[in-house]
């Protein structure tokens, strides 16, 4: 009886197992973030940065540029002069601290994206004409970006920045277009790599055209590497932009940006530090999220990387 009781037993129970729902596998970039907390931080300060950015109107407790002379150069709320109507305290205008940092989000995230977005675009799109073609188009390509290289690139910007004037327009177009030959220089390598490649070489041997080779075969395996150097390059952007910023030469004084704010605040920094500290404290953590971000992004496109460690 007990070795029938046994036979009747375990076929149900391998029927009651094969009934239980399959737990489902996780995706390798959720594996990839399970392992690597950094680049989820910084995914995570990234997306943060973004939602304030965009909600900035519904995020911000006052109107940034509002003047209260009776409340300027209020302390943060948890000082014994603080108001917690103003948690980070107010300007040397009463202007709100915390209003403008949010504001101020917005233009660094606009430069520092539109700027790579633009620089990549245009880099990507020279490099590879410069890589596939070859000859006199590489030489003639190559001499232009290696030349705009060789110059002192912040001197290069504050010199087109002071000529061209204080504008959002402008200072993304400066940065846009001085990182184009970066992105020249990827792009024409790494095509130089793949048109020897044999995919390439059979694709022109069912013929194939130019057209079609570079934008069926090439340029997909150009989308990594892009992305990951696009995510550098925004933070740097942001970097550069809060320089011209501090320098008066980005935009124009009455826009609240994280460059301004510094700009403004330097002249109290010994006195009431909370005006440059919080704008400063922004601009470095937002350079730390993409770099973090950055670097995962290049282990998560790269499967070079990821069997390393």
């Amino acid at each position: 009886m007990q070795g029938s009781s046994l036979l009747t037993t375990q076929p149900a129970r391998r029927i009651e197992s094969e009934m239980l729902p399959m737990r489902p596998r996780p995706s390798l970039v959720q594996r990839l973030l399970h392992s690597d907390r950094a680049g989820l931080l910084g995914l995570l300060i990234f997306a943060l940065l973004v939602i304030t950015a965009i909600f900035a109107p519904l995020l911000a407790p006052h109107d940034p540029l509002a003047q209260n002379l009776r409340a300027a150069k209020l302390p943060p709320a948890w000082h014994a002069e603080g108001s917690w109507e103003h948690p980070l305290g107010t300007d040397n205008l009463g202007r709100d601290i915390l209003s403008r940092v949010i504001y101020g989000s917005r233009v660094s995230m606009t430069v520092g994206f539109l700027g790579a977005l633009l620089a990549g675009t245009l880099g990507l799109v020279i490099g590879l004409i410069a890589g596939y073609r070859g000859g006199n188009t590489d030489a003639l390509i190559m001499g232009v970006a290696n030349l705009i290289l060789s110059l002192p690139y912040l001197v290069f910007v504050v010199f087109i920045a002071a000529v061209l004037g204080r504008s959002l327009l402008n200072v993304i177009l400066i940065f846009g277009l001085t990182d184009i030959p970066i992105f020249v220089r990827l792009a024409r390598g790494e095509t130089l790599r793949l048109r020897s490649a044999l995919f390439v070489e059979a694709a022109q041997g069912v013929g194939a055209g130019s057209g079609r080779v570079l934008l069926r075969h090439i340029l997909p395996n150009l989308i990594g590497p892009f992305i990951t150097i696009i995510t550098f390059e925004m933070s740097a952007m942001i970097f550069y932009e809060a320089g011209l910023g501090f320098l008066g030469l980005s935009v124009p004084p009455s826009v609240p940006s994280w460059g301004n704010m510094l700009d403004a605040g330097r002249r109290y920094l010994t006195i009431y530090p909370w005006m440059s500290v919080y704008p400063g404290l922004a601009i470095a953590c937002t350079g730390l999220a993409m770099n973090l971000l950055g670097d995962w992004l290049r282990d998560v496109l790269d499967p070079r990387l990821r069997g390393r460690g």
